[in-house]
């Protein structure tokens, strides 16, 4: 009988600071992989941990050769992270999600149907398990983002994207912060994909802390924003150079 699962799949986990949740979210992304798509990657993204996050993702990849980790020397912000994982991938998809196992990567089986006939599948949460403070910030940013860039895409910033790796790595992505996801969106857009959205369920963060709500993480979008709009209405924007490349972490 044909495969009906993808043929490839890279699974792109950033983190900061996740040592309670980053093993579990190795396991559940590996597992999540191993049923959707006939060969599979994990690579963690560690953006500047302080915590033991590097050191307990090294020793997972130091058993499993389908677990690779990158690390960034600072924290250099979530869109920093991503650029680096999408780089860095070598699958033909690439699933963008977090390490903070808010979803259930189960329910990715169910993006493989929609992925045949789309570049893009881009989830939705049903019902957002947040604080109340963040789910009123977060539709006051969709209903933002969604004016000034023309989307029509319900959860903008929802960390289940799955995207065709050709694509992903044509993107000319820019941002550092969390307007990574906004940017993603716009310039596939632009390109000529064609995106299909799909809900998923959303659980309660218990470990680890949130950084959404940090005025410094929302003041960098909101500069981001005006950055990025102003590259849309001009000519494309040269690829991002970074000054300091990832290194793979020790064993």
């Amino acid at each position: 009988m044909p495969d009906d699962r993808l043929t490839s799949l890279s699974v792109v986990l950033p983190c900061h600071d996740e040592e309670d949740n980053v093993e579990a979210a190795i396991r559940e992304a590996s597992a999540a992989a191993a049923d959707a798509a006939v060969r599979h990657e994990v690579l963690v993204v560690d953006d500047g941990s302080t915590d033991a996050t590097a050191r307990l993702a090294a020793a997972v990849a130091a058993d499993d050769a389908r677990v690779r980790v990158l690390t960034h020397d600072a924290n250099r912000g979530y869109g920093a992270a991503l650029r680096t994982g999408i780089a860095a991938a070598r699958c033909d998809w690439i699933l963008l999600t977090d390490a903070d196992l808010q979803f259930d990567l189960s329910e990715l089986g169910r993006f493989v149907e929609p992925a045949r006939h789309h570049d893009v599948v881009v989830g939705f949460r049903l019902v957002r398990m947040d604080p109340v403070v963040r789910r009123v910030n977060a539709y006051a940013w969709n209903r933002l983002v969604g004016a000034v860039f023309d989307l029509d895409v319900r959860d903008v910033d929802c960390a289940f994207k799955l995207l065709r790796r050709d694509l992903a790595q044509r993107l000319e992505l820019t941002a550092d912060g969390a307007m990574i996801s906004t940017e993603l969106i716009a310039r596939a857009r632009l390109a000529g994909a064609s995106i299909a959205e799909l809900g998923v369920r959303h659980r309660p963060r218990v470990a680890g802390v949130q950084s959404g709500a940090d005025p410094a993480v929302v003041l960098r979008a909101f500069r981001e924003l005006r950055r990025i709009r102003t590259q849309l209405d001009g000519p494309p924007a040269p690829a991002p150079r970074t000054s300091e490349p990832p290194r793979p972490a020790a064993a």
